[in-house]
């Protein structure tokens, strides 16, 4: 087979035997400990071949198909490019949880987010960012109608570590990403969940194309771990495994534009153990890239 056919077309052959393996593990283990799954992350990133810096999809909760788009705005804020201001506005929309393939019936989600980066040493970055979201919420029975409360309100800070290193071509990232995230009602009350400490652990590859744009395919696998304080009952969750994304993107960079267009496709694995929901996105993010200074 052409090894082509393991880096760009998410539907080939090895890409659903890959994902089929994935999912016979997390069934196997309910529990999910982490020493037993990172290893399968790092195995995918380096099976897809396919790491810029795209806006990715937010998880959007229980559905069949999402859409996920952003508009954002890269600003170097020193001469010599170490420090980077990345500002964006995003949407993103859902079908049904069942039997509707439609990714663009329920609005999901709008997203404001700031985030800062430090590159401070040739393969070492660090950001930290805020975050605020309005997601919506559904019944999860037909015909789906909002729930209530019908909006879900977070605010979200953040801290990304990376690590990234030359393999030949490619470019090989991995990240660590701690998250708080607020959690209130429409009018600024607790919610049933009251605040969420959460880790993100993401190794991605990315390989550039030839071609005048510096075009470039990447692919990611990232896991999430999480620990809740809930407000009604007032306790604690356990801290565990939660979910699994898998992206692949295809960046350009069209020539005598100060644009950067990301076009991506994310499957996001929910849940462990014999109930596992599975997402498809498409996703779409346009970046303004400003001038140094």
């Amino acid at each position: 087979m052409p090894a082509c056919g393991c880096i760009w077309q998410p539907y080939s052959r090895p890409y659903f035997y890959f994902k089929s393996t994935v999912i016979m593990k997390i069934n196997n283990e309910l529990s999910f400990p982490f020493i037993k799954f990172f290893p399968l992350v790092i195995f995918f990133s380096l099976f897809t071949v396919a790491a810029s810096a795209q806006i990715s999809p937010p998880g959007l909760g229980k559905a069949n198909t999402a859409f996920w788009m952003a508009l954002g705005w890269r600003q170097p804020l020193d001469t010599a490019g170490k420090v980077t201001s990345l500002s964006y506005i995003g949407v993103g929309r859902t079908s049904d949880p069942a039997g509707d393939a439609n990714p663009f019936h329920h609005q999901a989600i709008l997203v404001l987010n700031q985030e800062f980066y430090q590159h401070y040493s040739k393969n070492k970055e660090f950001s930290y960012a805020l975050s605020y979201r309005r997601q919506n919420s559904y019944e999860e029975t037909y015909p789906y109608h909002s729930a209530d409360p019908a909006i879900e309100q977070e605010f979200r800070i953040y801290g990304r570590y990376a690590l990234s290193t030359d393999v030949g071509r490619l470019k090989w990232k991995n990240t660590l990403r701690q998250e708080f995230r607020k959690f209130f009602t429409p009018d600024f009350k607790t919610g049933e969940e009251n605040f969420q400490f959460r880790t993100r652990i993401k190794s991605q590859l990315s390989m550039p194309l030839p071609g005048p744009n510096h075009n470039k395919l990447s692919g990611s696998a990232e896991v999430l771990f999480s620990i809740s304080k809930e407000h009604l009952p007032v306790q604690w969750t356990s801290y565990g495994y939660r979910e699994t994304r898998f992206t692949v993107y295809y960046t350009t960079h069209p020539l005598h534009l100060p644009w950067t267009i990301d076009i991506g496709y994310m499957n996001d694995l929910l849940g462990a153990g014999h109930n596992i929901t599975d997402v498809h996105y498409l996703a779409l993010d346009i970046i303004w890239e400003g001038k140094r200074h």
